[in-house]
């Protein structure tokens, strides 16, 4: 009796056609089958599904390819494996990954988010001088006033924000396009910090800078607000350029202490606001002075009036002044604003917020 014809290529190609997949095709269409060899009788290929899960609902298949092929003439031994060409794809309902940073995308002119009635920039000079926790004292002030507030931190190198509102968690993202805030202490928040992990620089050129504010401004959903304050960065650059030009600003506040060197830093920021034709509404006088806790005595370490004194020179408003306090540094450091409680500092950051609701600022 002769030996029987060797099993070829060919004959296996022809057997596996007939191994449909639910859609009808089978699994030569779908481009599923790799390494086929044939040495002898004995039959080898590997069967690559597209990824982990779809490789684990597979297993019935292989099974039908093995048998198709070890029913085949000449054929001794068939061994199919299964494997997957990528990674598990992601369980239903998992978060889609989402991108701060990069180049900003074109826009025709200054736009405002949807919702959203007013945009207040809180600008200095230079760093040091308590903005950051001006603008979040104040933005919950606002709130505690029954505004409905937002809270932008464009501070990108150095952002604080989450650590004064005492929030660390990530922003959601139903689409990988679309940001929803967070929220405390009455305040709708965004700031890159939740973004990054804490104590990891952001090593970003100015056209990244400008990207991710266009993306904080134009992407979060902010829902109906009656202001939106946004914590700048210290200085004259980028992202004071980008917010200034590209957004509908309704007016900046600059925060100073007393003492001429912070004033000098100051007066740039109110020319690149006046440059940048965006309104200045005031200026905010912080660390105007230091009451001793202990005699009560009054110790104005950085000096005395100068805010007031420039305000009067560039004839805009004073909104107030505010003295280093302890409990103002260890509440921020704790994650509970001192605007959020009662007490002396509460009350000053009241009366700013006050004066801003009835000017129709806030």
């Amino acid at each position: 009796m002769s030996d029987p014809t060797p099993v070829t290529k060919a004959d296996v190609e022809a057997a596996l056609e007939r191994v449909g997949l639910p859609d009808g095709r089978s699994l030569l269409a779908h481009d599923l089958v790799r390494a086929l060899s044939v040495e002898g009788g004995i039959v080898r290929f590997v069967i690559e599904a597209p990824n982990a899960d779809v490789a684990r609902q597979m297993g019935p298949l292989r099974d039908a390819a093995e048998k198709v092929v070890s029913e085949l003439p000449g054929v001794t031994q068939a061994t199919v494996a299964l494997t997957a060409h990528g990674p598990a794809a992601k369980p239903a309902g998992a978060p889609p990954s989402l991108k701060i940073g990069g180049h900003p995308k074109p826009q025709e002119g200054p736009s405002k988010p949807s919702g959203v009635k007013r945009i207040l920039a809180i600008g200095s000079g230079k760093g040091g001088v308590g903005k950051s926790t001006v603008s979040t004292n104040l933005a919950v002030a606002l709130a505690k006033a029954g505004r409905k507030v937002g809270l932008l931190d464009a501070d990108i190198y150095g952002p604080s924000i989450p650590r004064m509102m005492g929030v660390n968690k990530k922003p959601a993202s139903p689409d990988g396009k679309t940001i929803i805030p967070l929220h405390a202490h009455g305040v709708t928040l965004m700031s890159i910090g939740f973004m990054m992990e804490e104590g990891k620089a952001v090593v970003w050129r100015g056209p990244m800078l400008m990207g991710a504010l266009q993306q904080m401004l134009g992407q979060v959903e902010w829902g109906e607000l009656d202001v939106l304050l946004v914590d700048l960065p210290p200085g004259t650059g980028d992202v004071q350029l980008t917010l200034c030009t590209k957004s509908e600003l309704s007016g900046a506040i600059v925060v100073s202490t007393p003492q001429d060197v912070a004033l000098i830093d100051a007066r740039k920021a109110l020319d690149m606001f006046a440059t940048l034709k965006t309104p200045v509404l005031g200026l905010i006088e912080n660390m105007s002075m230091f009451v001793c806790p202990d005699c009560g005595a009054e110790h104005e370490i950085f000096g005395s009036g100068g805010v007031a004194a420039e305000a009067a020179k560039m004839d805009v408003p004073l909104l107030g002044a505010l003295p280093i306090d302890l409990e103002t540094r260890l509440a921020g450091d704790a994650g509970t604003p001192v605007a959020a409680g009662e007490g002396v500092m509460a009350k000053a950051y009241a009366q700013i917020a006050d004066g801003l609701i009835r000017g129709g600022m806030a």
